[in-house]
């Protein structure tokens, strides 16, 4: 590498030194092996991707662009490296059922591990390679959208689209052996390419599918482009028109925490993986509605009015436009429906992929209670620490039945065991695949972090 060293106060220079010199000897054994765990949880959803339309259709598209070799999770499929890592985020992504660094608001994995599949082959690497690539762009992804303060939601930033190009741009430069400048300068480059619009909120779009594999793919073309001394502005994250100077627009930011306890703290930890297969603003929601069901025996009939309690900020995605809040159109409105969700685990006692399907989500009883459901503004929640949820129940006799959940289950204060990722894994992964190839998959990816090279570990995830 010739390129110059950038200003010693820049932060992403910051988080160039600190990725050069990162080995795994670094990184503590806990967040190795929960890495593993997260890991486990995505390419589960991978596979249970498969069974929608969703990744034909990208597959298709990504095809027309022209062929290639490297593997696919859960698909036969070959593609371009960087395709594949478009693929892969969204198959990771596209049932909304991945984790979420709960401050950051940010799905951190989706973006980082299709980044370090295709980095990690194209460049020979082993696994043990790929696993430390792909806990540093976690720490990078979360810890960019951690300076966002909860506030690219409330500009219409999609903190996973953002936040994940850097995580990607990272994580590559890391697998293709930069150096700190070149690491600085991927970063510089891929600020360019970082961002993701929350549109689709308004029609049920398909483009939030799209986001993580496209910030895998930009954070890959921008470490090619670093590798060959393509200059990017130091000051990408805290400049006059860096990151969040012109993505949050004088909204509260804190840039600092891009570079923040950089091996010292590991956001990885903090983590949260989904106990439901919807919008993770609503899982305190589920959790309310689903105790009060059993701990009181109420059945649906029996209830007047719903009352629910919600910070603005996440309100806006889901409660907002109330049409399709209200009555959802598909099953992706209903993930990101409050109305819809509370509802429906009122009605069925239970939330799973189940209560997406269309028959679910065209019940008149479920419809009828959806109506029922009135939103206000929590004033008491923890967002953005924790996603806070509040639920009261007004039944026909005029009892009212309250529950409140300040911190929603899969945060790092009430986190899911590694048994119950391996639970859910099995669960995900058996709606597409059978009990063999579910055994092959598990084995390769808590055996990541030897020396096992990266491509055989791909191709053990192939469908």
């Amino acid at each position: 590498m010739t390129i110059d060293s950038p200003p010693r106060t820049s932060l992403a220079a910051a988080v160039g030194d600190f990725a050069a010199g990162l080995r795994p000897a670094d990184v503590p054994a806990e967040v190795l092996e929960r890495a593993r765990y997260l890991v486990l949880d995505a390419v589960g959803l991978a596979f249970a991707s498969t069974v929608y339309d969703f990744p034909t259709r990208a597959r298709d598209a990504l095809g027309r662009l022209g062929a290639g070799e490297h593997p696919v999770l859960g698909m036969p499929d070959r593609l371009a490296p960087r395709d594949a890592a478009t693929l892969n985020g969204v198959l990771v992504h596209g049932m909304d059922f991945d984790d979420t660094h709960i401050p950051a608001v940010t799905h951190v994995s989706a973006a980082a591990l299709p980044a370090a599949i295709s980095a990690a082959t194209t460049a020979g690497a082993t696994t043990r390679d790929l696993l430390l690539a792909y806990v540093l762009g976690v720490e990078v992804s979360a810890r960019v959208g951690l300076g966002g303060a909860g506030g690219f939601h409330d500009v219409g930033f999609h903190p996973t689209a953002v936040a994940g190009a850097f995580g990607a741009a990272v994580t590559a430069a890391k697998l293709w052996g930069l150096d700190a400048a070149g690491i600085t300068a991927a970063q510089g480059i891929v600020g360019s390419m970082s961002a993701g619009l929350l549109e689709f909120l308004e029609d049920g779009s398909w483009t939030k599918r799209l986001h993580p594999g496209w910030a895998a793919s930009s954070g890959m073309t921008a470490a090619a482009f670093a590798e060959q001394d393509w200059r990017g502005p130091a000051a990408v994250y805290e400049g006059r028109f860096g990151l969040y100077a012109t993505h949050l627009q004088g909204r509260e930011s804190d840039p600092s925490a891009v570079a923040d306890g950089l091996g010292e703290r590991w956001e990885l930890m903090r983590t949260a993986v989904k106990p439901y297969p919807i919008c993770h603003f609503i899982h305190a929601f589920a959790d309310a509605t689903l105790a009060l069901r059993a701990e009181h025996g109420v059945r649906p009939e029996d209830v007047r009015s719903i009352r629910c309690a919600i910070h603005p900020v996440p309100g806006k995605v889901v409660c907002e436009p109330p049409a399709n809040k209200w009555a959802p159109r598909d099953e992706y409105d209903a993930k990101f429906s409050l109305p819809y969700v509370v509802a429906t685990a009122l009605r069925r006692g239970r939330f799973g992929l189940a209560e997406l399907d269309d028959d679910a989500l065209a019940d008149p009883a479920t419809l009828e209670l959806t109506r029922r459901v009135e939103v206000v503004e929590d004033r008491e929640g923890a967002f953005p620490r924790a996603y806070s949820g509040y639920v009261e129940l007004e039944l026909a006799d005029g009892t009212r039945l309250t529950r409140r959940e300040q911190v929603n289950r899969g945060h790092d204060e009430r986190p899911l065991t590694n048994a119950d990722i391996d639970a859910k894994f099995a669960e995900t992964i058996g709606t597409a695949a059978d009990r063999a190839t579910a055994d092959r998959v598990r084995a390769a990816v808590l055996g990541l972090g030897d020396d096992t090279p990266a491509i055989d570990f791909a191709e053990a995830c192939r469908g």
